[in-house]
């Protein structure tokens, strides 16, 4: 039985979930100004996240990076459920970045160079989109791929068979 990835979703895989888990285990353990400045950070932009406490908070943050990492990291996730978690993420991270006051220049897109260290995870972003329309959309299920090589075997003798007979 193979893994329900290929080869070429290896790569981004790897790159995002080591970033992701990373930052997740980075925030175990945060102490409490930390916490609460994760929390405040993520409170303007999401103002229900402030009905927890900061270490609570903190602890769902870092157990949601570590969550998404090693989903990322681990071949026996599809792909599909893979790029649906890193897009979530990466969506709600967009937010902040799309919601926060002083992350981007006045009418534009482009970050400030406070925004700069959210804006660049847009990048987590194009790798959970891509990585979800792998997964749903290009790939044939593998016993449809085998049932279709079957097919074409037993074709391929027929057409041999009735050639014979032809002949």
């Amino acid at each position: 039985m193979g893994l329900p990835i290929t080869l070429s979703e290896i790569a981004p895989r790897i790159s995002a979930g080591a970033f992701i888990l990373n930052s997740g285990l980075g925030k175990r353990g945060a102490d409490e100004e930390a916490a609460a400045g994760m929390q405040g950070f993520a409170t303007g932009t999401y103002p229900f996240l402030g009905n927890m406490a900061p270490k609570q908070f903190a602890t769902m943050l870092s157990s949601a990076e570590i969550a998404v990492g090693a989903a990322l990291l681990t071949p026996f996730v599809p792909t599909a459920v893979a790029g649906a978690a890193l897009t979530a993420f990466s969506g709600g991270l967009l937010g902040l970045y799309l919601k926060t006051p002083g992350m981007r220049k006045p009418g534009s897109l482009a970050p400030t160079e406070q925004g700069l260290s959210i804006a660049k995870d847009s990048w987590l972003l194009g790798i959970g989109i891509g990585l979800l329309v792998r997964g749903t959309v290009d790939r044939q299920p593998r016993q449809v791929r085998k049932a279709a090589k079957v097919l074409d075997k037993a074709n391929k003798k027929a057409a041999k068979a009735r050639k014979r007979l032809n002949d």
